[in-house]
């Protein structure tokens, strides 16, 4: 059977954008200047009410509330009380993950990169304006690491155990009027080792205060789907629940409208309904749209959705959003389609922390990174093994990358979580397992709900690896050897059946049909050869294979109606190949794309290196190997190592030929590129070494081995008619220098407060000095912010908040977030023996 999914996917936001009439707005505008002179210095308690006051003239909004929090590290009694006392508490703004500030120490756990747990508070005190006193108001919260508890004047409001899902509560009844009032938040992380990687602790996502009318659209309230979709035409249906939270019935009219990419309105419609007292409906609003722009990982085209309630003839809300077309389809023996056009989905998994910066990431961190994934050839990504942030899937839509949103790592009992080091030791089972029987159902269909409307989302999983072999579930298939990829141990009955595995999917999956049923439900399976004995594929609308492309055939043959790709895979050739030479395989998601702190080793070791970046967004040497099998445009990498260094020469992979020309002279070296061309040229100080055709090269990376001398070593890369199309150049450096800045600039050059400076040291005569590391020093002068510096060292246990770090290979990356787009701030670098450098930002 083909599943086939086609649907007009319109992604929607809750953070609710709102508008006011043209005159209105052009007034604010002029203000604008002189209220940022007039507030330059005022307290923040002044610049927040005013700020307030500008979005109060608006029917609804929906506003960061970020600044001005207070925090303490450590538990205590009665903080959640408004008259409590926290003078000398630290002044933070959000996110904030109190963990990467360490320190690093053996007493924590090798699976959460050594750092602390603990437990943490969070006040923030406020007043509400006058003209917001008549809204109904709440507080939305993208995320808190983990174990929330939420007061508002001292009235519990309620707990999130789950750290990766949003949630809301409703402050309104509990509120001030006219004095102050008191949000409290108590994080308890205390059980540090309860994920197999790095999750970071506090209040590490956005924050938003939401001020509603009565009649106003519920959370997570537009959904669309379509069940046409082609080139010259899409039906669309447009969902919008309304609530009327007043004490009389409402005459309501929901109003949408349709703007494409070019500016022109594509489509809207109008629906009236009444809603009684302290009533909900949901109105659906059908749209034609002639020929659609259809949003793809090539051309990620989207449209602007609004939609405007209202009620007696009054704007009382109104939503807006980027949103997109596509469809998509799963053939058992055919693979993906999206638009109707097969394709290959050359993916990677993500966890969403940044190394310096924890998991309180800026959305520009994330961008810079997912810009060079993409310019290395991969179109999808795998938010492993939780919902990420918000914005995350933004960008996604943004930039043309293909979703697949993952809700849990473990179920109902526990995984270990190593301490000691990965496979080292005994683990701990502290997790999610605790809270699964109360909350999965609620957290599965909140992910879903959330980002329903993303086009960038085209499967859900609901779940990474849940049937590792006796990690925790066991079958007697494990005693018969058939699951070669896993280490060690035959069946274990005294572990939790293997059949739970069945029963517990089709709970998740008719969950998850209940909100969505446009996209294919799937989950990642370590174990494929235990779980074949069980329901559990089989409730499954796709199947995910980790690491098991072996068993592709025999599957596929087995299982005719099963739709099978990698969810999780290693960079070897070989696992592409198995992608590439089997057209019922359609995707491949690479662990990772970028190194990630947790699931270390052995101390020192704090993170994995499975990156195809380092923990500072730089690339590696296999970076460009993926790029050279991903990618059609002429692209070749050049790299060295020395053979003294591994006899064996295996050794001598797509990771560890690196970018530089320094060894001894004489030295025997391996030199090695990656490149996509039909043949490559060797050239050392002009002369050639020879040329290799790439369809000979072993494993696609051509090598020649030399003698050392110094220089400059060139490679050319050929077409089938000797036109060259690609070159790169590695040159003998002398001893650093200076440093070099570069301040990274989005292709989109987007203005942002964030600004990533990308440090590299030079010698003389302007070459990268790869071979040596000095500690920088960075100093600020102005109106900013030091976010972090990185390295991308997985060992370093310097500490994160200091304004100094060695560098690796020469670089570093160092995050500055200025108090805004105008303000003119002065970095200067330093490091003991070389030139210093000043930048203005």
């Amino acid at each position: 059977m083909t599943f086939i999914y086609q649907v007009e996917i319109f992604d929607k936001c809750f953070f609710t954008v709102f508008y006011i009439f043209e005159w209105s707005l052009k007034i604010f505008n002029h203000l604008i200047p002189m209220i940022r002179k007039i507030t330059y210095q005022l307290p923040a308690i002044i610049i927040l009410f005013l700020s307030f006051s500008c979005f109060a003239q608006r029917p609804g909004e929906s506003v960061l509330f970020n600044n001005a929090w207070k925090f303490h590290k450590g538990d205590l009694a009665n903080a959640e009380n408004i008259s409590f006392n926290d003078a000398q508490w630290q002044s933070i703004n959000l996110p904030h993950d109190w963990s990467i500030e360490g320190p690093f120490s053996e007493h924590w756990a090798s699976c959460t990169a050594f750092l602390p747990g603990g437990i943490g508070w969070y006040r923030k005190t406020f007043k509400i304006p006058t003209n917001m006193r008549s809204k109904e108001l709440s507080v939305y919260f993208d995320g808190v690491y983990k174990n929330s508890t939420v007061w508002i004047n001292g009235h519990l409001l309620g707990n999130r155990p789950n750290g990766f899902i949003p949630f809301e509560y409703d402050l309104t009844k509990y509120l001030s009027e006219s004095g102050n009032n008191v949000i409290a938040v108590k994080v308890d992380h205390s059980q540090f080792a309860d994920s197999r990687w790095y999750t970071g602790s506090g209040i590490n996502r956005n924050v938003y205060l939401i001020a509603a009318e009565p009649v106003h659209i519920a959370q997570w309230g537009v959904v669309f789907t379509t069940p046409q979709i082609s080139e010259k035409s899409a039906k669309a249906t447009v969902s919008v629940s309304v609530n009327n939270n007043s004490s009389s019935s409402k005459n309501v009219t929901v109003d949408c409208r349709l703007i494409g990419p070019s500016g022109k309105i594509a489509a809207g419609k109008k629906e009236a309904v009444e809603i009684s007292a302290n009533g909900k409906k949901e109105l659906e609003l059908h749209l034609d749209v002639v020929k659609p722009q259809l949003w793809s990982a090539d051309n990620p085209d989207l449209y602007r959705l609004e939609v405007a309630v209202y009620s007696e003839k009054k704007l009382t809300d109104k939503w807006a959003d980027e949103v997109g077309f596509r469809s998509i389809r799963f053939d058992p023996d055919k693979g993906f389609f999206l638009n109707g056009k097969n394709m290959k989905l050359k993916g990677v998994c993500l966890h969403d922390e940044a190394g310096a910066l924890g998991t309180a990431v800026p959305e520009e961190v994330w961008e810079r990174r997912l810009r060079t994934l993409k310019a290395g050839g991969c179109n999808a990504i795998r938010m492993s093994h939780n919902p990420h942030a918000d914005y995350f899937y933004k960008l996604c839509d943004r930039l043309g990358f293909l979703v697949m949103d993952e809700a849990f790592d473990e179920w109902e009992t526990g995984k270990n979580k190593w301490i000691d080091g990965w496979n080292a030791g005994t683990p701990g089972k502290d997790g999610y397992h605790e809270y699964f029987a109360e909350w999965a159902d609620r957290d599965l269909s909140d992910m879903i709900r959330r980002n329903i409307n993303r086009p960038s989302v085209i499967m859900w999983s609901i779940g990474n690896e849940i049937d590792y072999p006796n990690d925790p579930y066991s079958a007697p298939i494990l005693n018969t050897g058939r699951n070669p990829q896993i280490y060690g141990k035959g069946y274990l009955p005294d572990h939790p059946p293997a059949s739970r595995l069945g029963e517990l999917s089709a709970q998740l999956v008719k969950v998850a049909k209940e909100y969505d049923t446009t996209r294919p439900i799937t989950a990642a399976l370590a174990g494929i050869v235990m779980s074949n004995t069980t329901t559990f594929p089989g409730n499954l609308d796709i199947v995910g294979y980790n690491y098991q492309e072996y068993r592709y055939a025999e599957d596929h043959k087995e299982y005719p109606g099963r739709v099978i790709y990698g969810s999780e895979n290693g960079r070897s050739l070989g696992a592409w190949n198995a992608v590439d030479s089997n057209v019922f395989i359609s995707a491949q998601f690479l662990w990772t794309g970028v190194d990630y702190l947790g699931e270390a080793g052995r101390w020192p070791s704090k993170g994995s290196g499975a990156g195809l970046l380092d923990l500072a967004g730089f690339p590696k040497p296999t970076y460009y190997f993926r790029k050279s099998i991903w990618t059609s445009r002429p692209m070749i990498y050049l790299g060295a190592a020395s053979l003294s260094s591994q006899k064996n020469r295996k050794y001598f992979n797509d990771n560890n030929l690196l970018p530089a020309w320094n060894f001894t002279d004489g030295e025997q070296v391996k030199v090695g590129c990656f490149t996509n061309c039909a043949a490559a040229e060797l050239f050392l100080n002009g002369k050639s070494l020879g040329k290799k055709i790439l369809q000979d090269a072993e494993g696609r990376i051509i090598y020649w081995d030399i003698d050392y001398q110094p220089g400059t070593l060139v490679v050319k890369g050929y077409n089938s008619s000797n036109e060259t199309l690609a070159k790169d150049t590695l040159t003998t450096a002398g001893d650093a220098y200076t440093i070099k800045p570069n301040v990274y600039k989005n292709a989109d050059k987007k203005e942002s407060t964030i600004q990533q400076i990308e440090l590299q040291l030079i010698d003389k005569k302007g070459n990268p000095v790869y071979q040596q590391d000095h500690e920088i020093t960075i100093h600020i002068d102005g109106a900013a912010n030091l976010l972090g510096i990185e390295s991308g060292s997985l060992t370093s246990h310097e500490d994160y908040k200091m304004n100094r770090r060695m560098t690796l290979h020469g670089k570093l990356i160092t995050y500055v977030q200025k108090k805004s787009r105008a303000t003119k701030v002065r970095v200067t670098l330093e490091s003991k023996g070389l030139q210093s450098k000043t930048i203005v930002l």
